[in-house]
């Protein structure tokens, strides 16, 4: 346990992360009204529109707080027209930048339905999922494969005429998220929905792919220290069907950075969709905490966007925080916030836009808040 407050840096970024995160920022003060918030939370500037402005993704201070806070909390990154000299979006540092320079190895999703939540699909809003039915965890590999700066372009007399990028697989960075994929089914003792069963699975495209063929050796070595977790093998492909047809099949998911970037976005629509879609970007020292659905320019300023995929995300980072320090003070907060998200949830009174509801994201910034306070007294 730490004895000074833990730091949490704070980037809104650009679009609607500005406002997702003044709502994070709102259910923090709530959970710090009664007594156990052991923290300080700082904002710092950042991302495209900063780099349009000022011609730098952020400043040195905004870096070197990342690099020494407890833990980072982000917003969204990226706006129409905002690239850099190379053709990179701005405010790239922040986010793949950070997971280079801090080696934020696993990308970890949670797919959770909660009561009162629908799912939207051919245009309807419905229940099509029992939330019984689904609560599973991606880890997905988060500093290789096709991410890496291995890629170039042929051009001749001005034009492109050959692009390559290079899949990266290693040892290193295959052995150490499937580790973290089975210490985590290992953790989660509820296992899979629908059998209880304690079981990973690894999504690769071991029967066409050398990479794949070697990350799926990997896994089998490192699954034979976790006896009492059940290996379990998908493609890709069939994996993506086999997703929304039985999601209750499910515990954890380790796969590689491009297929694992792919079916956790699939695997938000189980959720209720990407505005409840946390994610954490968690290495051995540092971690990073963002809602995942990306800045929404066409949304910006409307004070519209869901925010609770925000409010999970706080939780998610409170509890990493609470668990890496054996901090009771942060898992209670963590433990309170998911519990006022179920049940202003299961209410139906925090509906979005994107739920078919009319509250905005201030409001349901307030109704969590509301929770919070109310469950203190």
């Amino acid at each position: 346990m730490k004895d000074a407050a833990y730091e949490i840096a704070i980037f809104p970024g650009d679009g609607t992360g500005p406002e997702v995160l003044r709502e994070g920022e709102k259910v923090l003060g709530a959970l710090a009204e009664g007594g156990t918030g052991p923290w300080r939370a700082t904002e710092y500037p950042g991302g495209g529109q900063y780099f349009q402005r000022t011609g730098r993704e952020w400043e040195p201070e905004g870096e070197a707080a990342a690099h020494r806070a407890d833990a980072i909390l982000l917003g969204a990154v990226g706006w129409p027209g905002a690239t850099l000299p190379n053709g990179d979006i701005a405010g790239r540092a922040l986010v793949l930048g950070l997971r280079e320079s801090l080696d934020l190895f696993a990308n970890v999703r949670p797919c959770r339905l909660y009561p009162g939540v629908k799912h939207r699909i051919s245009g309807e809003y419905r229940e099509v999922w029992s939330p019984k039915n689904v609560d599973l965890v991606i880890v997905r590999e988060n500093t290789e494969d096709l991410y890496t700066p291995a890629r170039g372009r042929l051009r001749r007399a001005g034009e492109t005429e050959v692009a390559v990028d290079t899949r990266i697989i290693t040892r290193k960075g295959a052995e150490r998220v499937i580790r973290y994929a089975f210490e985590l089914a290992r953790a989660r003792a509820r296992g899979a929905p629908g059998d209880g069963v304690r079981r990973v699975t690894c999504v690769d495209k071991a029967n066409v792919m050398e990479g794949c063929r070697f990350f799926r050796e990997t896994f089998d070595r490192v699954a034979a220290d976790y006896p009492e977790i059940e290996r379990d093998y998908a493609y890709v492909d069939a994996f993506t069907q086999w997703l929304v047809r039985d999601p209750e099949r499910f515990n954890v998911v380790v796969a590689t950075n491009m297929m694992g970037d792919i079916i956790t976005d699939l695997a938000a629509v189980l959720q209720g969709g990407m505005g409840f879609a946390s994610g954490g970007n968690i290495g051995a020292a540092h971690a990073m905490f963002e809602p995942v659905h990306g800045s929404a320019p066409k949304y910006a300023g409307k004070n519209q966007v869901n925010p609770f995929a925000t409010f999970l995300a706080v939780e998610q980072m409170l509890r990493w925080l609470g668990e890496r320090h054996h901090d009771a003070r942060l898992i209670g907060p963590a433990d309170r916030l998911e519990a006022a998200i179920a049940r202003v949830l299961r209410d139906g009174t925090a509906r979005t836009y994107d739920q078919g509801g009319t509250v905005t994201t201030s409001g349901a910034g307030d109704l969590v808040a509301a929770a919070l306070r109310s469950e203190a007294r």
